[in-house]
């Protein structure tokens, strides 16, 4: 079969309101990660230098700030930004009810 389909909310959460897609849409070159969040949820630093993993962060509703090597960026509904693989970024977000897109491939 030429595709695969999936609905986020059915696939287990990974991390409290993380539910990744790469498993349950047979990814094997993307990463495909919803985000719904409430004021005050906060990711860990992390990068993807060793994997060659650049990611794209799409807020789709309420508020978020994405540090990216010590630069924050806020974001309003609509905003993307791309992120190298070797830069160091955190998210958080900062209004209830919130949710993000984040794909990634090397």
């Amino acid at each position: 079969m030429g595709y695969d389909t999936t609905a986020y909310d059915d696939v287990e959460p990974r991390a409290p309101g993380m539910f990744f897609l790469r498993e349950a849409l047979d990814c094997e070159r993307l990463g495909v990660t919803v985000v719904e969040a409430d004021d005050g949820w906060e990711g860990m630093e992390h990068d993807h230098a060793d994997a060659d993993h650049e990611e794209v962060y799409l807020l789709l509703h309420g508020e978020a700030t994405l540090t990216v090597d010590g630069d924050a960026v806020d974001l309003a509904p609509g905003d993307a930004v791309r992120v190298d693989p070797g830069s160091a970024r955190d998210l958080a977000f900062s209004a209830d009810g919130s949710k993000m897109v984040i794909a990634g491939a090397p």
